[in-house]
């Protein structure tokens, strides 16, 4: 027995200002022919996506703008009088308006689709070589992204600071020398008593001798 095999790979999309220029003619188409060109939007949608739902709805659109192009042909004079012209007028506007919303915003989705597809199958980019980027453009990789972080540097040490007073206590005042006391009183009259007494014995000696 044999394997599926590998998926068809998908192809990048066109670039983004080329698809907006797209979107913009054919919805410039539709709006200057007053809507019986709005096949030419499902048309183009129906040959992007391939789908069988585009494909009904561009042959929905076909038959609708014919018929609403042949209801207003039908209109005898220059301007519609009839019941069947202002159908065929209505449904001409009401195609236009719908086709043009359907289109932008499945042509959009297809095509955001497909680059999200187109970004799943590229494989990572090694190391040292450049990445592909949207619409098959090359994203430099850059060398530091795989490198490991450096180890940040250690944080210079604090200037030692000696610890604050605690809230409310004022600095201690500078030590000094207390002044000298007096004597007390009482040294003084133990002095003054003692030396009384030695004039005494003095005076008393010098009587002594005189008497001699």
């Amino acid at each position: 027995m044999q394997g599926h095999g590998y998926g068809q790979p998908v192809k990048p999309p066109p670039h983004t200002a080329w698809l907006v220029l797209l979107r913009v003619l054919f919805v410039a188409l539709g709006f200057l022919s007053i809507g019986f060109l709005a096949w030419a939007m499902m048309l183009r949608l129906a040959a992007v996506t391939r789908r069988s739902l585009d494909w009904g709805l561009f042959v929905a659109v076909l038959a609708a703008d014919i018929l609403s192009l042949t209801l207003v042909a039908t209109e005898p004079g220059d301007e519609i009088h009839t019941t069947g012209g202002y159908v065929g007028l209505v449904l001409l506007l009401t195609t236009l308006v719908s086709t043009i919303a359907y289109y932008l915003a499945a042509d959009t989705r297809h095509f955001l689709l497909r680059q999200q597809a187109y970004q799943a199958q590229r494989p990572a980019p090694a190391y040292g070589y450049p990445a592909a980027g949207p619409y098959g453009t090359t994203v430099p990789v850059p060398q530091s992204a795989h490198r490991a972080p450096a180890t940040p540097p250690a944080p210079p040490a604090a200037p030692h600071t000696p610890p604050p007073l605690a809230h409310g206590t004022a600095p201690r005042p500078p030590l000094t020398t207390p002044p000298p006391q007096r004597p007390a009183p009482a040294r003084i009259d133990q002095v003054r008593a003692e030396l009384d007494e030695l004039s005494d014995y003095l005076r008393r000696q010098d009587g002594h001798e005189g008497g001699r």
